[in-house]
């Protein structure tokens, strides 16, 4: 079964998933919070899908960030129509730069390197890499 991340925006949510090993964490889209649902629905019936991973925003604090509302409320639409699916939130702090550094130094061209659903993809991935190296 694979584990599945989330990179929470307003405008773009970033979605990375495990091999069915769990061994490699891959970028997989880059959605529209409005039809994150019905893709994860159709993506859901072809994959068997074990946990969610969703970035939690905070602060330099660790206090939640403005935007920590938003993802609560992605989490609880997560729970309501995937009840079987058990969710984890990792702090995302630094994904978003980390993803940026890690294109630039990709050697991807000026377009790609500015592409927000690239950044928010990656950082997904980056989010599902550091769940994965705790050992969970």
């Amino acid at each position: 079964m694979r584990i599945m991340a989330f990179d929470y925006g307003t405008k773009r949510i970033g979605i990375a998933v495990t091999d069915p090993m769990q061994i490699i964490a891959t970028g997989l889209d880059t959605i529209h919070p409005m039809h994150i649902i019905d893709y994860l629905k159709k993506y859901l019936q072809t994959e068997q899908v074990e946990r969610f991973i969703v970035g939690e925003p905070k602060q330099m604090d660790n206090t939640p960030s403005q935007s920590a509302i938003h993802v609560r409320g992605f989490v609880n639409l997560l729970k309501k129509t995937f009840p079987e699916v058990p969710i984890e939130m990792l702090d995302e702090r630094f994904t978003s730069k980390m993803a940026s550094a890690a294109i630039a130094q990709s050697g991807m061209g000026k377009k790609a390197r500015q592409s927000k659903e690239l950044v928010d993809t990656v950082s997904a991935v980056i989010l599902l890499q550091s769940w994965m190296s705790k050992g969970f």
